[in-house]
């Protein structure tokens, strides 16, 4: 029996004007190719500064450290998150200075901090006592913000167990800082990314303002909350727009510290990149692993180890289309390398257009954060996703 007829609604993430533009952009070019549309990066940008004016904006450079990106939003007032020596560099090359650059890994040596140091940044994140001491040697004096452990339920990539420490940790790496010669700046925390729980940030929030209270009481002001990121990007799963996690996040932050906000600053990456982007695949093959067996396998030029990484325990599930006609059937998507674990999405089904066939096209939306910048140098001989913005 004939399934309906193969359809995506492809005006819920792109207009026609500007499909074509991609088509037109993409039709010579070698696949697979990632195409970055800086104007709606620019756009996304001013969109957070209008509904959260209360943040000051930290891009997070791992989500889309393209050049043209990072300057598209350095020309529009963003900070930035640096998480190694590497991104500072880049970011100092770009005419980012480093007054406007926050190291945000808690994980570095000691050699790296002091190079940053000798740069100009004088905003590290911790969250351990051998960090903090490391900091202490290699960046006297400067401001340190403590990431608090906080749980992922809701998110669909959770970030949760390797950064952060539990709040009497963080309260004694405070107290322990000032008496090394730091400033105890502030907090952070990150509640996963794509978190589709506005009340994690709630859950958060509550532990910052219970660590704000208690050092108070030993001669300490905490001055500054990073609420991290987690903002969404429009993937299959629908997720609230903008405009409401920033009226529920104001929300939070005034019923636990009223009209005397600290600081706020917030780190977002795949929100502000993702949407932008748009990866062109090529069908390779198409196939079946046995005669009655009713799903097809369509392997693309792309998959894990090219760009989409996110696709691990199928996590993130892209909008993906192609302009084929015909009746739709469920199939089995993976990538072309020779690892067994390329394996896109298997258990989440897609649908095609059966006339689907080897050399057709496929978009993969919402791919502008955590592709490139994750794809492998050379698996199998593959080169890195080629990126390009227009």
């Amino acid at each position: 029996m004939k399934k309906e007829k193969y359809g995506f609604p492809l005006d819920d993430y792109i207009s026609a004007r500007d499909f074509k533009k991609i088509k037109n952009f993409s039709r010579d070019k070698e696949t697979p190719l990632l195409i970055v549309d800086l104007e709606k990066i620019g756009n996304m940008y001013d969109q957070i500064i209008e509904y959260m004016p209360f943040v000051k904006v930290h891009y997070a450079v791992k989500a889309n450290p393209m050049d043209e990106v990072i300057s598209t939003l350095r020309d529009r007032g963003s900070s930035f998150d640096a998480a190694t020596i590497y991104e500072v560099d880049q970011l100092l090359k770009l005419g980012v200075g480093p007054e406007r650059i926050s190291y945000g890994n808690t994980i570095k040596k000691e050699k790296d901090i002091a190079y940053a140091y000798e740069k100009g940044i004088r905003l590290f994140a911790t969250d351990s006592e051998s960090d903090l001491r490391k900091l202490a040697k290699n960046a006297p004096g400067s401001k340190v913000f403590f990431r608090v452990l906080t749980e992922s339920d809701g998110a669909d990539w959770p970030l949760s167990r390797k950064f952060g420490a539990h709040p009497d940790i963080i309260y004694k790496l405070i107290l322990k800082s000032h008496s090394l010669g730091l400033e105890p700046y502030g907090l952070s925390f990150h509640v996963g990314s794509q978190q589709r729980d506005i009340g994690q940030w709630d859950n958060a929030l509550s532990k910052c303002k219970y660590l704000f209270t208690a050092v108070a009481e030993k001669g300490v002001k905490l001055k500054m909350i990073n609420l991290g990121g987690g903002f969404p990007a429009k993937y299959l799963s629908p997720a609230n727009e903008i405009e409401t996690y920033a009226r529920e996040i104001y929300r939070f932050i005034h019923e636990d510290f009223g009209d005397e906000f600290p600081e706020i600053i917030i780190e977002p990456g795949r929100s502000l990149t993702a949407d932008a982007g748009i990866i062109v695949s090529e069908v390779v093959m198409v196939s079946k692993k046995a005669r009655l067996n009713q799903y097809r396998w369509v392997y693309l030029d792309i998959g894990k180890f090219g760009g989409l990484i996110e696709t691990l325990d199928e996590c993130i599930k892209y909008p993906i289309y192609c302009e084929k006609k015909g009746y739709a059937e469920e199939v089995i998507l993976a990538g072309p390398t020779c690892d067994s674990m390329d394996i896109l999405y298997e258990d989440h089904k897609y649908t095609f257009p059966h006339t689907l066939k080897e050399g057709n096209r496929v978009y993969i939306f919402t791919t502008g954060a955590y592709t490139q910048s994750y794809c492998s140098v050379a698996f199998n001989g593959f080169p890195p996703l080629k990126a390009y913005v227009i």
